[in-house]
């Protein structure tokens, strides 16, 4: 897989659905992901800059992938 360097996140009560892009703005990462699932997947990432809309548990999920270092 081609480097990651931003992903897109739409957050809700149980699945989550990332769209991630490489350099060339090329669709490398499109995925479903249950809440379970969530933190396990980006501990094995390397640090990218994810994107996600305001919501209530924005701030939760903000702090938790900091602490993976992602931005």
């Amino acid at each position: 897989m081609r480097e990651i360097i931003r992903i897109g996140m739409d957050t809700s009560k149980y699945i989550f659905v990332l769209h991630g892009v490489d350099a060339a703005e090329e669709v490398v990462l499109r995925k479903k992901l249950s809440r379970k699932q969530m933190l396990e997947f980006f501990a094995k990432l390397p640090p990218t800059v994810i994107g996600m809309e305001a919501c209530g548990a924005s701030q939760y999920w903000a702090r938790e992938l900091s602490k993976l270092g992602h931005k």
